[in-house]
Order: C-alpha cells, then sequence, then structure tokens
C-alpha cells in the first residue's frame, strides 16, 4: 500500500468509482476512504480480498502445528504406535462380537 496514493476521501471514491475499482484490479492494492479525514473504510477487489483470506488460512494452520509440535516437545499427546494400537485391538473386539 502507498500512503501517499492509496488514501482517498469516500466523496472522491463516490464521484470516480470505475476509476478507483480498474486502480483496485490492476495493482490488487487496497484503497483506505476517509470520512472527514479520519481512516474509516478500507476497499479492495475480490481477488485481492480471496488471496488475503487464503494467507490468513495459512497462518492458521501454520499455527496448529507450531502448537502441535510444541506440545510433543513437552511430552504431552499419545504417540502414533499407541493411538494405532488402540484402535486395533478396538477393531479386533468389534469383530469378535
Amino acid at each position: 500500500m502507498d500512503l501517499t496514493r492509496d488514501i482517498h476521501p469516500l466523496t472522491d471514491f463516490k464521484r470516480r468509482t470505475p476509476e478507483f475499482l480498474r486502480q483496485l484490479k490492476e495493482n490488487g492494492h487496497p484503497l483506505v476512504l476517509t470520512v472527514n479525514g479520519k481512516a474509516e473504510i478500507v476497499v479492495q477487489d475480490a481477488k485481492s480480498y480471496q488471496r488475503l483470506l487464503d494467507l490468513a488460512e495459512r497462518l492458521k494452520t501454520i499455527d496448529a502445528v507450531k502448537e502441535g509440535l510444541a506440545s510433543i516437545d513437552r511430552g504431552e499427546g499419545t504417540s502414533m504406535d499407541e493411538v494405532f494400537d488402540a484402535l486395533e485391538k478396538r477393531l479386533q473386539a468389534k469383530a469378535r462380537q
């Protein structure tokens, strides 16, 4: 985002919407719209917004993996072998019924 170029009054956006939409699609940079000189709204094109959502989802996944690894380092959880052994015992018990 270029703060000298990407901050505009809401009234300018209303007057020149097609021009701003073209700019949003071309460069993918969001626009900060102001009301009475104060930043109030951020506008971006749908493709850029989807990229932002995808990135946020990846970050959540990375955080979850990091927490899982930290949990293992703390000695928490159950080993894969123990889980599979327990599942196998359950399946064998159900097969006998």
